[in-house]
């Protein structure tokens, strides 16, 4: 597992926007970063979900966060852009963002990918990515130390069979990670991934149904990474892709 260790309040006053916020490790995040001090922004696309984790919040008696109900699959540019705007104006800044929200798709022969499968995946998983990260720049620039971090996967750098629309959009999740980190390196911003590995979610299960969930990690574990990458101590990381476990 990473090794870091978590101080209390090391993300006071960052406001943080988590996307994929209702379950898996996209809450889990957000619960830690509110818990260490951190205006959380919830982003999904179930607006009950996200009210359970906002209610998780509040009833820990941490910073209030936000919601923000949007499918990344239907979200347009001006989406983005209007809630960049709206975070700017509400929260003055943006320290750092979690792009967390992936879709896995079917596990098929390259051969038998259909077209509006491929189309979805690279929908949520990379365009949405793009715009929403193009969006947010200009917020985050505000920011005096901020931090961009991508998801991405070991199937992201190493292509797998059956894999194919998930494994091809997290290799362009590494290239975009990759290019943003080069062209605002002597910035203000830096801009790394995360590779959570085997950890205990929903997309984990769908993968490998026969499984034993147990001799998983679960998302509470690989938290030391996530607090890293989002706290002051990684300034000077940038352009990495790192494993959570």
């Amino acid at each position: 597992m990473f090794s870091y260790q978590i101080k209390n309040n090391c993300l006071k006053n960052k406001t943080i926007l988590v996307t994929g916020a209702g379950a898996g490790i996209g809450r889990q995040a957000a619960l830690t970063y509110a818990e260490l001090g951190a205006t959380v922004i919830l982003l999904g696309k179930t607006t009950k979900k996200l009210e359970v984790v906002y209610d998780e919040i509040i009833n820990s008696g941490n910073p209030e966060p936000a919601i923000v109900p949007l499918d990344l699959n239907g979200a347009t540019k001006q989406n983005y852009i209007d809630m960049s705007a709206t975070i700017a104006e509400q929260f003055g800044q943006l320290d750092g963002a979690l792009f967390n929200a992936s879709m896995l798709g079917d596990l098929t022969p390259f051969a038998q990918i259909k077209e509006d499968a491929w189309d979805e995946i690279m929908q949520v998983n990379v365009k949405s990515q793009f715009l929403l990260a193009q969006a947010l720049l200009p917020t985050m620039k505000k920011s005096p130390h901020a931090s961009l971090v991508f998801t991405t996967s070991g199937v992201g750098s190493q292509g797998r069979a059956f894999w194919g629309a998930y494994s091809a959009s997290k290799f362009a999740t590494e290239g975009l990670m990759q290019v943003i980190a080069d062209e605002y390196e002597d910035s203000t911003l830096r801009t790394n991934a995360i590779n959570p590995g085997a950890t205990r979610t929903q997309m984990r299960s769908t993968a490998y149904p026969a499984e034993d969930k147990e001799c998983l990690a679960t998302p509470e574990d690989i938290m030391p990474l996530y607090v890293y990458l989002m706290s002051d101590d990684s300034l000077d990381v940038n352009s990495q892709v790192i494993k959570a476990q």
